[in-house]
């Protein structure tokens, strides 16, 4: 595998488990000492065996992306433990299934703190890092196709990833002057725990592989191909850009 990512250190939040999960992996195969975030009390083992398996080199670094101050720590201990920081991958996210009248004032705050806030805070907090460290650097958000369409059941999961994709594209252009680019990458559907709820209905699962161009879900690992992509020096005069990785589930998607 190319190793684009020789010498650099990369940040992934939310990387116990699913796109986060095989993002860690991906970009430590390509050279890359990656800080493996996860949630307090969780264990990121998992994560780091896929990395040792393909021949990289990682470190597990808790924090609550719900908390500011833990988020500003994480990023700090990561540009000591690995000596820089050169890219960031805000991947984590929460998404619990419930209707708009169901959703309660907490269940709206836990989804913004979560989803909005952390990725706010790992963003801006990795690219301050990387301005006092001069040499430039790449973010890559993880957003959703329910940034453009609306999803039954996820009303206000749908209003987070609509601003993660305007956060990426807007600073982009207030980061552009210090060399970092910061893109956005919008998954359809994807294999992993967080859409098995949806998938574990027949009906469901059969509605997903007649819309989706490609009838069938992606793999994390592609969706982490993209993501590197995003990152790498491949797509150096790429900023401020969304793309839509759903196997053309968006041309056919009646949500």
């Amino acid at each position: 595998m190319e190793r684009r990512f020789e010498g650099k250190v990369a940040l992934v939040t939310g990387a116990a488990t699913g796109i986060g999960q095989a993002t860690a992996v991906r970009l430590a195969a390509e050279g890359a000492l990656v800080a493996v975030n996860h949630r307090p009390g969780q264990d990121p083992a998992g994560t780091m065996e896929q990395i040792a398996a393909a021949g990289g080199e990682g470190f597990g670094i808790p924090a609550d992306m719900r908390d500011p101050a833990q988020v500003t720590a994480m990023v700090a201990d990561v540009a000591g433990r690995g000596g820089r920081l050169d890219c960031v991958v805000s991947n984590a996210a929460v998404n619990p299934f419930m209707s708009w009248d169901e959703t309660s004032v907490d269940d709206f705050n836990l989804l913004f703190e979560t989803n909005v806030r952390g990725t706010w805070m790992a963003c801006t907090e990795g690219a301050k890092q990387m301005i006092r460290e001069g040499h430039g650097g790449a973010i890559c958000c993880v957003s959703s196709i329910s940034a453009h369409v609306g999803a039954p059941g996820q009303t206000a999961y749908c209003g987070t990833k609509g601003a993660i994709s305007m956060l990426a594209k807007a600073l982009g252009r207030d980061l552009g002057e210090h060399g970092i680019r910061v893109n956005a990458v919008e998954p359809g559907w994807v294999k992993t725990p967080m859409s098995e709820p949806l998938t574990a209905d027949p009906e469901a699962l059969r509605y997903y592989n007649e819309r989706v161009a490609l009838h069938r879900g992606a793999e994390p690992a592609e969706l982490a191909a993209a993501i590197a992509w995003l990152l790498s020096p491949d797509a150096s005069y790429v900023t401020s850009a969304t793309l839509l990785v759903d196997g053309g589930f968006i041309v056919n998607a009646e949500l």
